[in-house]
């Protein structure tokens, strides 16, 4: 999804505009956000929606072979751009930009540049400045450097998105130091490097100052936050919660490894403030294939730390990951993965089927699942759960609830949109002031979302 602008240019003419096409999660999302930041620095605005651009970037994620798919087809489309407009420039960053490398540019030579996640945000304005003037040298550059210091851009240059007002997304860990065995993440974001917790305060600090409501801290692992001076996340949402005007908090994505009981009990006392909402990848319901996985904890381990979350957070809404048709996963490990499913009842569950990924532990495994027994797979795993999500969103009928508003509802223009606490999304008639909260009585449920209408109370 494109990439939206929010601050204003430098004073005097444009030096041009640009487009970002961003795939992926949050931190893709917010990577985004600091590239158009580090443009805007330069003096670019953005393209309007029907324009060509003349800077544009692909930020890219290769988690899945589908969005790399989708990635180099429309790098192929924008080569008649190129073809068309020889002034613009196409770089590609991101993820898929970190694993291609100098082989991205043999597959697509007509991309003036390539540069890594953490190289992007510092390295993209000089090289756009370099090819503007005529600088042939930076033409090809590959710049896939892991650098420390990607998670010290500067917070004030950051470009938010202006549909949302309410949410910022906060980056506090760049990087993982787990090796599960599909995941490319360790290959294309490198080893964990934290921001020091001052800084990321004095970043809430700033958005709550100016209306942010609710901020989200993002990391591969988000979890395993420890900054230089030994503080953990759990210090961190302590410290935030005391922040005047922050209303919500919220942190992605977690791994069970490492939700440990301090920082449940750290979630637990910093309510209201820390939302009653966790993402916590299961991936399967099988200890064998979690082993396998080397994702660190058996079943057991995570349903124990569902349960201790249960006890401590009376009320929390679960998120989950799931992979489907990893190699060695035969019907009675699939079904394990089932069981879990109906004795947890998430709140949410996305699923995938797995596919093979370079540079993986898991690229090298027999993949003895079929294609069309992972679609099967996966086609029970969504019917199960849309099951669910139907009977747990009828749990809030009648009940009046407080929304963030985000903006205009995806189905019907005449309606708002925006979301709980618990990151349900809910959907009312009338217009709504994106950044505010408001109260609505939920009066229908869907296995997707909720809907109501407003009410006069304050929220």
């Amino acid at each position: 999804m494109p990439a939206k602008p929010d601050s204003v240019a430098p004073p005097g003419a444009p030096k041009g505009t640009y487009r970002i096409e961003t795939w992926g999660c949050q931190m893709n999302v917010h990577d985004s956000e600091k590239l158009a930041g580090a443009l805007e620095a330069e003096g670019f605005v953005p393209a309007p929606p029907s324009c060509e651009a003349d800077v544009v970037l692909l930020n890219t994620c290769a988690i899945r072979q589908k969005a790399e798919e989708k990635f180099f087809s429309e790098a192929g489309r924008l080569l008649a751009g190129k073809r068309r407009r020889p002034g613009m420039i196409l770089g590609v960053c991101g993820c898929v930009a970190q694993a291609e490398g100098k082989a991205l540019l043999e597959r697509a030579p007509h991309v003036d540049f390539v540069l890594g996640p953490r190289s992007a945000p510092a390295a993209v304005a000089d090289l756009v400045r370099r090819l503007r003037a005529g600088d042939e040298s930076a033409r090809g550059t590959v710049n896939l450097e892991l650098r420390d210091d990607a998670v010290r851009f500067p917070f004030d240059r950051i470009r938010r998105d202006p549909g949302s007002p309410g949410k910022a997304y906060v980056t506090i860990v760049e990087g993982c130091n787990h090796r599960c065995a599909f995941c490319v993440v360790p290959k294309t974001r490198g080893r964990e490097v934290c921001r020091p917790m001052g800084d990321v305060l004095a970043e809430v600090r700033a958005l709550a100052a100016r209306g942010v409501l609710e901020v989200e801290f993002l990391g591969q692992t988000v979890n395993s936050y420890r900054d230089e001076d030994g503080r953990r996340l759990g210090d961190l949402l302590h410290a935030a919660a005391e922040i005047d005007g922050l209303r919500r908090i919220r942190f992605t994505t977690s791994h069970p490894a490492q939700m440990t009981d301090a920082l449940i009990d750290a979630m637990a006392a910093a309510r209201p403030k820390v939302c009653p909402y966790l993402h916590l990848p299961v991936q399967s319901g099988s200890s064998a294939v979690l082993s396998a996985m080397r994702r660190g904890y058996d079943r057991d381990g995570y349903l124990g730390r569902v349960a201790r979350l249960r006890e401590r957070c009376p009320g929390v809404s679960l998120g989950t990951d799931v992979i489907v048709g990893f190699p060695g996963e035969g019907e009675p490990e699939f079904r394990e993965t089932l069981a879990l499913l109906e004795e947890v009842r998430f709140d949410t569950v996305y699923a995938f089927a797995y596919s093979p990924r370079r540079g993986t532990a898991a690229h090298e495994l027999a993949d003895l699942v079929t294609q069309e027994v992972k679609l099967d797979r996966l086609a029970r795993i969504q019917a199960l759960q849309k099951e669910i999500q139907a009977e747990r969103n009828r749990l809030w009928l009648g009940r009046t609830v407080d929304v963030l508003v985000e903006g205009t509802s995806k189905r019907r223009s005449s309606e708002a949109s925006g979301r709980l606490p618990e990151n349900r999304v809910v959907n009312f008639e009338g217009a709504a002031a994106p950044g505010t909260i408001v109260a609505v009585e939920i009066v229908r449920a869907s296995a997707y979302s909720l809907w109501g209408h407003r009410v006069p109370r304050e929220p």
